[in-house]
């Protein structure tokens, strides 16, 4: 049996909000939202597959921060890692599998239609903002300026 192999998705943080990506396709996913990211290649790091995948959907540089423990089954063969990410250069706009962008408050995200298995990782990532405030304040992570 294989392994499954790992799609990333990026927890893009900026000034308290997340940002979700509407997909274009599969026609299944297509009007959904998720996690911006992709598969990671045979020899990459998940965390170069994040830079990666977001400069070429995104057209941005983004620095991966901490990956969220757990993984989220995909399709078959496929599981999600989602890494937390702080924006370093650029404007997002969707440049690829997806048509629109929207950056999320903890209170706005549950309003989308989410693809299942992201729905779930959002709800992990805003755990981690949370535990994250209670450490430290967040006052000077990343991503939470």
């Amino acid at each position: 049996m294989n392994a499954p192999r790992v799609v990333v998705g990026g927890a893009v943080l900026d000034r308290g909000r997340l940002l979700a990506a509407r997909r274009t396709a599969p026609p299944e996913l297509a009007g959904q939202w998720e996690l911006p990211g992709g598969k990671v290649e045979p020899g990459e790091r998940d965390e170069d597959a994040l830079v990666r995948e977001l400069r070429e959907e995104l057209g941005v540089t983004v620095r991966p921060l901490d990956r969220l423990p757990g993984t989220w089954p995909l399709a078959s063969g496929l599981v999600l890692h989602v890494w937390t990410a702080a924006l370093v250069t650029g404007t997002p706009r969707p440049l690829q599998d997806h048509d629109a962008l929207r950056w999320m408050t903890p209170t706005d995200s549950p309003t989308l239609p989410w693809i299942p298995a992201d729905r779930a990782a959002v709800e992990g990532v805003w755990g981690w903002v949370e535990a994250a405030r209670g450490v430290d304040g967040l006052g000077g992570r990343e991503g939470w300026r």
